[in-house]
């Protein structure tokens, strides 16, 4: 995170295996490495967390973990979160809210159909997926909504009215 510059970089993941939670610099693909902008109300939610783990760290003293310092995604006591632990309570989530059942990769869907219904370029919506292959964007990842069908129709219909 760089607050200063107000972006985002995706240059880490971490995996899980039967050896543990184990973090590493090597990425998917080359564009999985990227640089993005960081939203405002992303920010506030990471300077929140920041500040939840200082307490944290303060409440557990020597018993909080030092190891993963740099890293987000930690529990109370600054242990890693497993990779899993999100899409695998995420059922929860959308049933404590009322929300229909999907997959946790499915919210990768929704970003990019609702960035491309509000305009946004799919060269973007792969910057911002970090996809190497635009396709892959374009044919797996948006998906038109109606209002799209219907503005694109209207385009047809115009285009021929000329």
């Amino acid at each position: 995170m760089d607050f200063v510059g107000k972006t985002i970089s995706i240059k880490h993941k971490v995996l899980q295996d039967e050896d543990g939670v184990a973090g590493y610099d090597v990425m998917k693909t080359k564009s999985s490495y990227r640089t993005l902008p960081l939203i405002p109300v992303v920010e506030q939610a990471l300077i929140a967390e920041r500040e939840h783990q200082a307490e944290m760290k303060k409440a557990f003293g020597k018993g909080y973990c030092k190891k993963y310092e740099d890293y987000i995604c930690v529990d109370a006591v600054g242990e890693l979160i497993r990779p899993n632990y999100v899409s695998d309570h995420f059922p929860i989530v959308l049933r404590k809210n009322g929300l229909r059942k999907i997959r946790f990769h499915d919210l990768r869907h929704s970003c990019a159909s609702l960035l491309l219904a509000n305009g946004v370029q799919m060269k973007l919506i792969q910057e911002w997926l970090g996809h190497s292959d635009i396709g892959t964007t374009s044919n797996v990842y948006s998906h038109v909504d109606s209002e799209s069908k219907k503005l694109s129709a209207e385009a047809i219909e115009r285009a021929l009215e000329a």
